[in-house]
């Protein structure tokens, strides 16, 4: 069984890869591989896409690895392998995004990211630190998670899903802002899973358990 982190020079890959070998290796999930090379992706039997930054530097830069966007598909789209998208990795699903430019997604959950409007024009954006989970429909992945939970936020931009049966969780900011999307052998979360501690590590271990 092997996990890929896909490596295209936009995410915290460190800890990342830390988390997830570690629970890997407590849930027998088998081997955690780092890898900017589209063959490994190929050959995963989970993909895990992280990224940090802006969402049009991070979908450039995917774009621009050799063969890694037809890879993805190939595998998620057609062979529906388990995929786990962190940060602009679960952002880049949508079908657009809407920070500084239009620039297209991978289209595999339709709606688009824009930037977080809180009601309450004191709270700051960026959306920064721990905030507790509402969740609104289970998944797999949340076994043992609640509403409550804490999780890890650094963004300015939110995914607004087109079909509401896609949102899984949200946190309230003055106002929702999504924190999990899913469909499918798709899930995305906007927080860092590697950085929010129990309930985080929880979600890492489910996906390496998962067989949707």
């Amino acid at each position: 069984m092997l996990t890929v982190l896909v490596d295209y020079d936009s995410g915290n890959l460190h800890s990342a890869s830390k988390a997830f070998q570690r629970m890997a290796l407590e849930v027998g999930g088998g081997d955690v591989l780092v890898s900017s090379r589209a063959e490994d992706v190929a050959r995963a039997d989970r993909i895990v896409l992280p990224g940090d930054g802006a969402y049009p530097a991070c979908r450039r830069a995917l774009g621009a690895v050799d063969g890694m966007v037809q890879a993805l598909e190939e595998a998620v789209q057609q062979r529906a392998v388990p995929f786990m998208g962190i940060c602009v990795g679960m952002q880049m699903l949508a079908t657009l995004g809407r920070e500084y430019d239009d620039v297209a997604g991978l289209d595999w959950i339709g709606g688009e990211v824009v930037r977080i409007a809180p009601q309450d024009t004191a709270l700051k954006v960026p959306h920064m630190g721990w905030n507790d989970l509402v969740i609104d429909r289970p998944h797999p992945v949340l076994e043992g998670v609640e509403s409550g939970d804490h999780a890890y936020f650094v963004h300015s931009y939110h995914f607004l899903v087109a079909d509401p049966a896609h949102l899984v969780a949200h946190v309230d900011y003055a106002g929702p802002v999504t924190a999990i999307v899913a469909r499918d052998t798709i899930i995305g979360m906007q927080f860092h899973p590697e950085k929010s501690q129990s309930a985080g590590l929880r979600m890492i271990a489910n996906f390496l358990r998962w067989r949707p």
